[in-house]
């Protein structure tokens, strides 16, 4: 069924030829292991290093592959025991205590350490790592100051006079001591963990659970630390990563990882805890064209599609849509009868192919936001005057933006339109602002406002000089279909609604990663995914000097209330301090253009995998992933049994 209907989506689309190829090399890999139990086909990874992790198919890795003090229940979210078994907070909300588990262990044998934890977050907060997640330690009493000191430490080091490897140790020998006499964070024992708090932070058992604070094996890391002399800098070389060389704590342990090709992981046979491996061998497999991707599905090469973007998405998703809402009432008895959605679907008829059905194409809600960021600097990259520097020019571009064609007409997904970075209704108390409407005639308003008009009829808009608005540049990482289609979308409304010209570019993932810490772009496609349940999650983005302020963006009154925030201890009036801060962002600076909430599609089929939670997070576990056991339905009108 499910090959018949793709065969005709390939044909019309005209890419059959191409995917046919490409998989052929999909198929042909070397495995010197047998098959694993499942395969995912995934976005490439790019750093196994947790402290420098930003992108999401990173930290699903890093889930399966490292424990942190806490982690999230799949379904409620709650924090709930890992490394440590539980914990004790002062009466001032400051002081945090955590009793470690006495029998967790690295894969290579070595007991987990509070140590461990110590080193990982010193290693996070040194500028040295250039981690996008830094200020996630900034709670901590002392942290962001030892951070400071830390720059302005290498800073003069680079100015002086002496450059040799004996003082750069000394650097490092003196930056321990400060570390250790400055940052809030103590080791009285193996097995506890003591960490002092500038304020009560809400969410930090939340922050606990985050992958890039989880724990590093000292020792093994310490093999390929060295001291630059040049620069003070403390460097790590990558191959700490690499299969055979990597100890972890979590479930799963690295056998194999070959760029761009394929990562295989198994069960840790050391691992003690709560999330005990069902999965007995699981591979991610990187596959840049999302068509190919559909295609090594439907030859039975991959389990699940762990993001799906092929430019057909939209067709295979309502073919999945018909088929359930012809047993939607069957579905709905299961449902009340205690199954899991999955175990419903699974027990539904087999979808009709002469009606173009199918069950395996799953649009679930995200808590992300999709958007495009504005180049906030002064000057781009070529030394050139930023027209995107000037707020003016950001909101009528923002207000040019027709998001409701682009969610109906060019994704075809329907996806709730966004005038705001938080999604709205998202986190308990917090209530969102307005944002910025659709309005051409204010977006010609705002820009003539700002000095760009058409002064010779020629439709394209120039300054006071005469000097044509620049061409803007569009930069976006290829392998997704809908991003290219949104880029072009979005230069076909701005050149018609504005008087502008823009040229999308797109460039491979690596490669437009490092254009955006540089700066080389005008208008970059972005995202985010909240990493916990906090408007801070999407807030902080945009705060001066963030590791993910890719826009370099700086406001002080919006840096002001989020410092305001963070000393304030009552939580409504928190929430009412973030949401002037988000005001500030989306109605009068707009370095960030939300587009729409995201919706994620997953492809797999229910009847044949499981262990795939669908709370909007979407954190997966991979070492939670199995097979469906055989005749594993629960019947309509029964009573669900124990999970």
């Amino acid at each position: 069924m499910r090959s018949i209907s793709l065969v005709r989506i390939f044909f019309r689309m005209g890419v059959l030829l191409v995917a046919v190829t490409a998989l052929g090399g999909l198929l042909t890999w070397d495995r010197p292991r047998d098959p694993a139990t499942i395969s995912i086909a995934s976005a490439d990874v790019f750093t196994l290093d947790p402290q420098r992790m930003s992108y999401m198919q990173d930290l699903r890795i890093a889930r399966s592959l490292f424990e942190g003090l806490c982690r999230h229940d799949l379904e409620t979210r709650e924090p709930s025991p890992a490394v440590a078994l539980s914990w004790d907070l002062s009466p001032d909300g400051k002081r945090w205590t955590f009793h470690l588990r006495p029998d967790a262990r690295w894969t290579n044998g070595d007991p987990v350490t509070s140590s461990d934890f110590r080193d990982a977050w010193r290693r996070l907060l040194l500028p040295d790592t250039a981690a996008d997640y830094t200020e996630l330690l900034f709670p901590i009493r002392g942290a962001k100051e030892f951070f400071a000191w830390r720059t302005e430490a290498l800073a003069e080091y680079a100015q002086g006079n002496h450059h040799d490897a004996g003082t750069a140790l000394e650097l490092w020998a003196r930056t321990i001591q400060t570390f250790d006499r400055m940052v809030g964070i103590e080791t009285p024992d193996a097995q506890t963990l003591v960490v002092e708090l500038e304020n009560p932070v809400p969410y930090w058992l939340d922050l606990c659970a985050f992958p890039t604070l989880a724990p590093i094996h000292q020792p093994s890391l310490e093999k390929f630390a060295r001291i630059d002399a040049q620069t003070g800098f403390r460097r790590y070389d990558p191959g700490w990563t690499k299969p055979g060389v990597l100890v972890t704590n979590g479930p799963m342990k690295l056998v194999d990882w070959k760029y761009k090709r394929a990562m295989r992981l198994e069960p840790n046979e050391l691992y003690i805890g709560p999330n005990t491996p069902v999965a007995k061998s699981i591979e991610v497999v990187p596959i840049e064209d999302a068509n190919t991707a559909v295609l090594a599905y439907e030859s039975g090469s991959i389990d699940w599609i762990s993001d799906l973007t092929a430019e057909f998405r939209a067709d295979l998703a309502d073919a999945s849509r018909r088929w359930l809402d012809r047993h939607r009432d069957e579905y709905e008895l299961r449902i009340q009868a205690g199954a899991s959605i999955d175990e419903a679907l699974a027990a539904l008829p087999e979808p009709d192919p002469a009606l173009g059905e199918r069950r395996d194409v799953h649009v679930l809600s995200s808590f992300g936001t999709d958007f495009w960021s504005f180049n906030c600097r002064p000057q781009l990259s070529n030394g050139r005057a930023n027209p995107f520097a000037d707020a003016r020019v950001r909101r009528a571009f923002a207000m040019a933006t027709d998001k409701q064609t682009l969610t109906t007409s060019i994704t075809r997904l329907n996806e709730p339109v966004a005038t705001t970075i938080v999604p709205r209704d998202s986190i308990e108390g917090y209530v969102s602002p307005a944002g910025i409407p659709f309005d051409i005639a204010r977006a010609r308003a705002e820009l003539a406002s700002a000095g760009w008009i058409d002064r010779d009829g020629d439709g394209i808009v120039e300054n006071s000089g005469g000097d044509p608005f620049p061409t803007v540049d569009m930069l976006y990482m290829t392998g997704n279909p809908r991003v290219k289609n949104i880029a072009l979308a979005l230069a076909s409304m701005w050149r018609d609604a504005l008087g502008v010209n823009c040229e999308v570019r797109g460039k491979d993932g690596k490669f437009a990663k490092e254009d955006l810490r540089q700066g080389n772009f005008m208008i970059a496609r972005g995202g985010w995914y909240g990493d916990y349940s906090d408007p801070t999650t999407f807030l902080d983005l945009s705060k001066t000097g963030n590791g993910n302020n890719d826009r370099g963006f700086s406001n002080a009154t919006f840096d002001g209330l989020l410092d305001q925030a963070a000393r304030e201890l009552d939580p409504v009036k928190r929430m009412a301090i973030l949401t002037e801060a988000e005001r500030i962002l989306v109605e009068d600076e707009m370095p960030i253009l939300p587009l729409c909430q995201y919706v994620t599609l997953y492809m797999y089929d229910p009847t044949t995998i499981r262990g795939l939670g669908r709370h909007p997070r979407l954190d997966q576990r991979l070492s939670l992933l199995h097979r469906a056991p055989e005749n594993s339905a629960i019947p309509a009108g029964s009573s669900s049994p124990s999970r």
